[in-house]
């Protein structure tokens, strides 16, 4: 739609002002209400917005360290753009329409590290190879019977789930509380992300969705939007929703695995992932593809893992990978390959990844890893046909010091994140060990205040 046709269509759905947002380094969506006459202006030339959402972390505190912003440049205005595409009206908030937008420099750089805008990049040298990519991600994330205000006066302890025990695929507790679950379908539906499946986990209070597969770059505006909207749905009904990567020592991780093919460049192009004639109907360009992500995952861990929360689930027996392998219908391994029965349904699955994970960053390391592996000509090894636990294979780094220390020095992400990205976010997880450092833990009060 071009800008007369969304006026158009504001008129007709009452549409007053357009909230516009984009992620930041962590996935965090950050925006603002504007009039419908800077929305028209911004559509023209684009609009002013600070980059200091480049320049602090989850809690507003600006980095120590000068890169692509700070205090010594300023905090300077971004070139913001509206991606027109990206059209919502707002299900919940009557007479707002929403869109998200990509950071620039200037009229012909885009801002190295948007996240937006290095999957886009790594996209386009997929299209340029002849790729038409698709994914799909699924979120577990946990909720409960709290305000934000609530989790402030505990201090984020004795919290009460949304209900107790642990009842994974449960029809009853489903049942119990449909009318928050139909309110996140339907609000959900309404924003266009299309949840293909919804059920309990297992633990209180736990649930997964499934998203439908779509084209890449849309995939993870639905990601990105679907954490903004379970959160703000919940809020809603008097629950709090958390996409932490581990919550509780007691308690499994949420995942945010990530399902990805590719497909001839035509709409209506076949899956490239599916060969009938070759073994287990793999694909050459499967094969490849996997190895690339297998080869590259200790490196990259830190695209998937992001926080220091994320290793708590990066362990031993609680369905998260330790190792870089991968094998056939296995969920043990980090990478998943689904041949699948039907035409059209060969995948692989990503299963390193967090809920915290950005999902533009953890897309773009996926179809980038994959990328590596078709350029590169790489090979899969025989794949985990047991507990992957227990396989002898790269151990993904345990922490996120080991993370971004891997990151830093991987050449290929140099080649195809870009020098600028890869310095800047190899800083912030850095930042992040750094206050993570000072900190003092329960667990350190605890074993230490009185009897030490």
């Amino acid at each position: 739609m071009d800008l007369r046709e969304i006026v158009e269509m504001f008129e007709q759905h009452g549409i007053q002002r357009v909230k516009l947002a984009g992620a930041d380094v962590d996935g965090v969506l950050r925006g603002k209400y504007v009039s419908l006459a800077k929305f028209a202006r911004a559509t023209e030339r684009g609009f002013g917005f600070c980059d200091v959402i480049f320049g602090w972390d989850v809690e507003d505190a600006t980095y120590d360290f000068a890169s692509v912003t700070g205090w010594e440049k300023g905090f300077p205005d971004a070139l913001a753009r509206v991606d027109l595409d990206t059209l919502r009206l707002h299900p919940w908030e009557p007479g707002v329409a929403l869109f998200l937008c990509d950071f620039w420099e200037d009229e012909a750089t885009p801002f190295p590290v948007c996240p937006r805008n290095l999957l886009k990049k790594v996209l386009a040298r997929a299209a340029a190879l002849g790729y038409r990519v698709r994914a799909g991600f699924e979120y577990e994330f946990w909720l409960f019977q709290e305000t934000p205000d609530t989790l402030a006066k505990k201090g984020f302890r004795g919290l009460t789930p949304l209900s107790s025990g642990s009842f994974g695929y449960s029809v009853l507790r489903a049942g119990q509380n449909s009318d928050l679950v139909h309110d996140l379908l339907n609000g959900l539906a309404a924003l266009q992300v299309e949840v293909e499946g919804l059920h309990t986990e297992t633990g209180p209070g736990v649930y997964e969705a499934a998203l439908a597969a779509t084209d890449g770059l849309e995939a993870a505006d639905r990601a990105v939007l679907f954490k903004t909207a379970v959160k703000e749905i919940a809020l809603r009904h008097g629950c709090v929703a958390t996409f932490m990567a581990r919550w509780s020592g007691g308690q499994p991780g949420s995942s945010g695995h990530i399902h990805q093919s590719l497909w001839e460049p035509e709409e209506g192009g076949a899956n490239l992932f599916q060969d009938a004639e070759a073994p287990g109907g793999m694909s050459d360009v499967l094969d490849r593809y996997v190895a690339g992500q297998v080869e590259l995952l200790p490196e990259w861990t830190a695209l998937f893992a992001p926080t220091i929360n994320s290793y708590r689930r990066l362990t031993p027996g609680f369905w998260a990978p330790t190792s870089a392998t991968w094998g056939v219908d296995n969920r043990t391994v980090a990478l998943r390959v689904i041949p699948g029965v039907a035409a059209g349904q060969a995948r692989v699955e990503h299963r390193a990844a967090g809920a915290d994970a950005n999902p533009y960053l953890a897309l773009a390391g996926c179809l980038a890893s994959g990328l590596y592996g078709l350029e590169h000509e790489l090979r899969l090894s025989e794949p985990v046909t047991g507990n992957a636990y227990e396989a002898d294979a790269p151990r993904l780094p345990g922490n996120l010091e080991q993370a971004a220390a891997a990151l830093g020095i991987s050449s290929a992400a140099r080649e195809y994140f870009g020098a600028e990205f890869v310095n800047h976010f190899v800083a912030t997880r850095n930042w992040e060990v750094r206050r993570f450092e000072q900190a003092v833990t329960d667990w350190e009060l605890r074993r230490y205040f009185e009897i030490i």
